[in-house]
């Protein structure tokens, strides 16, 4: 018996030992599992931005085509309204489930800078659907249109803690033409 109590207090810090490994790593492992499911919703929510993004810019590049046809934009290839219809039917119909990931996934600030850039885009698609002829009032709607892209950029990039990020107006070199 003397020989147990001897050894009672080696066996004590070996239980007392094993028990605080234990829990080391369990609290190791559930800060790592929070990390990791924080890195996933990260991916997925910057996943649904970019595309809820590129379905308006297909949107704003189809009413700029066919503004274009009707004299309102420069685009290089324009397009007819009748041609546009049905295309910017196909945009509209992938915007709605991209909107729907968005309000589901996307913080309140983002949600709503992309509700005030849609809202731009939706005049747009009006303007040209009405067959209007008037440049002055196209280029002030395509100004509101990259004033509310550049605050849904700013708005994502401040939720998903990006850097600043470049001017998305981009200035390309005049080519002289002979």
């Amino acid at each position: 018996m003397s020989a147990f109590i001897q050894q009672l207090p080696a066996l004590i810090g070996v239980v007392i030992g094993a028990l605080g490994s234990y829990l080391a790593v369990v609290r190791s492992d559930g800060a790592r599992f929070r990390r990791e499911q924080t890195a996933r919703w990260e991916e997925r929510r910057l996943a649904v931005y970019a595309d809820y993004a590129s379905t308006l810019k297909k949107t704003v590049t189809l009413a700029c085509r066919a503004a274009s046809h009707l004299g309102n934009d420069p685009h290089p290839h324009p397009l007819s309204p009748e041609e546009a219809a049905p295309l910017l039917a196909e945009a509209t119909l992938a915007r709605d489930p991209a909107g729907e990931a968005l309000v589901l996934l996307g913080s309140p600030n983002v949600v709503e800078k992309a509700r005030a850039w849609v809202t731009v885009v939706l005049e747009m698609e009006q303007f040209q659907r009405g067959r209007t002829r008037d440049p002055a009032a196209w280029q002030a709607l395509v100004e509101r249109h990259r004033v509310g892209r550049d605050g849904y950029y700013a708005a994502v990039r401040d939720d998903l803690e990006l850097p600043p990020g470049l001017s998305v107006r981009w200035q390309f070199p005049t080519v002289d033409q002979p």
